[in-house]
């Protein structure tokens, strides 16, 4: 999969460009190619192919995008479901949870994004593989970009998603403040002679962890090492000798197909855009990957900013629409940071932090703070001030079970082709939305059961609800239209005028 650039060195012309092909960019790309944009994926490697396994799973609200896109299906026949989430060592349930994905997807990213890839294939979209983005210029109109092997494109926009050490980031002057690192880890998949000591084990250093991996009966290894080490990949040496140090043994270990460190370094992006630049997953934010949250919320940063971007690409709305994608995401990121901050901290294995650890496991065999932590791990507590109102205001639109003329139909069939529905409960034809029918779907539409949320529980029913694409609640009408008006023309772009 992948299109060969012309070898004249004559300008392609793109209106979105997405440098990085992981799950960020792809997630991105079939977001703005089902709004009908003409995007492209610039993507190093040559092949989708990962070397080691990496991220290894999908979160509730993630799936729930997914589901929306009617794409759920191809990652659940290849994974396989917990239920429940993790916060440092402690194990938060979440099959309670009013979700019809209310477990952890292990699934790991070579997986994901294969899937992915295929998904966007069938959409149509260019790969330019093999190629680094090296440099671009931003002018009033556009971005000229240019390309390792010295080919150009020029786009409307261009969105870096290349990773915690994006050139997009760097290139743009895009401050990455946060903290510095003061552990790292060492992580491999490896073979071994004899078969080693399973699980985790604590010393006076911190946690390690060996653990079966699915494929061809390869082993995965973590061990947090002595002294903190910045930079430069582990040697097969290295390895042998700090699993020596911690179980005495390294157990005949050879053949590594991955070998690296992370650290628990923790920054942001000051800014997700810089005029006609902006940023997302890994490239907007990075923290170490305790929870497994990475992966998870560069995908919803994805779906967060594809309507945006098309509607403003399409001269739906003004680019000012764009600025909401830094408003909703930036401190959705900011808690995902200070919460794997806080996990290090107990990571630690002095006697303090380890009576830390018995009062934070007592707190969270409670129903209230489990609820809640587990709700941030899992992303189904998101939510985005969207201003005061009703409880769905800001929040995921449930999944309802709705009866219309047609029969019954699932919500998030609705959201499949990414366009914002307004679904009415009430009297059918009441809502009058003729100025934006072509560009928001209206159902009508019943609805008998209680209306439940993550955290919050049981909400008040509603009569009408506005659904964006990304299925958040734009709006709430509880027996009148008060504000409709304003919400369709925020997010949907000004009235259409009348013939």
């Amino acid at each position: 999969m992948g299109v060969m650039l012309p070898a004249d060195g004559s300008r392609r012309d793109h209106a979105v460009v997405i440098a990085g092909g992981g799950p960020t960019g792809l997630m991105l790309a079939g977001e703005l190619a089902l709004a009908g944009v003409d995007v492209a994926i610039v993507e190093r490697r040559d092949t989708q192919e990962l070397i080691g396994s990496r991220a290894g799973g999908l979160h509730a609200r993630t799936i729930e995008v997914l589901d929306q896109r009617g794409i759920a299906d191809r990652f659940l026949s290849q994974g396989q479901p917990s239920p429940s989430v993790g916060f440092h060592m402690i194990r938060l349930d979440i099959s309670d949870f009013p979700t019809r994905h209310n477990y952890l997807l292990a699934l790991r990213q070579n997986h994901i994004e294969r899937i992915l890839a295929d998904w966007i294939s069938g959409l149509q979209v260019p790969i330019y593989r093999g190629q680094d983005v090296t440099g671009f210029a931003q002018d009033d109109g556009g971005v000229d970009v240019e390309l390792s092997d010295g080919q150009r494109l020029r786009t409307r926009y261009l969105v870096g998603c290349d990773g915690g050490r994006s050139v997009i980031r760097k290139a743009a002057g895009i401050e990455f403040a946060g903290q510095d690192p003061t552990m790292s880890w060492m992580i491999a998949e490896v073979e071994m002679v004899q078969e080693p000591a399973w699980g985790f084990r604590s010393d006076a250093y911190g946690i390690h962890a060996i653990g079966k991996i699915e494929e061809g009966g390869r082993i995965g290894v973590v061990l947090t090492e002595r002294q903190l080490t910045i930079g430069g990949e582990p040697t097969l040496r290295d390895l042998s000798e700090a699993l020596v140090a911690v179980y005495g043994t390294d157990y005949g270990v050879h053949n590594p197909t991955w070998l690296s460190r992370f650290t628990d370094m923790t920054r942001q992006a000051a800014s997700y855009r810089d005029r006609r630049v902006l940023l997302g997953g890994d490239a907007a934010h990075v923290h170490p990957p305790m929870g497994g949250q990475g992966l998870n919320i560069g995908v919803q940063d994805a779906v967060n900013l594809g309507w945006k971007l098309a509607q403003v690409v399409k001269q739906i709305s003004p680019e000012s629409l764009l600025d909401s994608y830094h408003a909703e995401r930036h401190p959705i990121a900011a808690r995902v940071l200070r919460n794997a901050m806080a996990q290090v901290a107990l990571r630690r294995m002095d006697a303090r932090t380890k009576a830390l650890n018995d009062i934070f496991a007592e707190l969270l065999g409670m129903e209230e703070p489990r609820k809640r932590i587990a709700a941030e791990m899992s992303g189904l507590g998101v939510h985005y001030d969207l201003g005061e109102g009703h409880p769905l205001l800001g929040r995921r639109m449930p999944d309802l079970d709705l009866i219309t003329a047609n029969g019954p139909l699932r919500l998030f069939t609705l959201l499949h082709d990414a366009r914002p529905v307004l679904l009415n409960l009430g009297e059918p034809g009441r809502l009058d939305i003729a100025p934006w029918a072509d560009r928001v779907r209206q159902i009508d539409a019943g609805y008998a059961g209680a209306w439940k949320l993550p955290v919050l529980g049981t909400v008040a029913a509603t009569d009408a609800v506005l659904i964006r694409p990304d299925g958040y609640v734009a709006w709430v009408g509880v027996g009148t239209q008060q504000g409709l008006m304003d919400a369709l023309t925020t997010w949907f772009g000004p009235p259409a005028a009348a013939d």
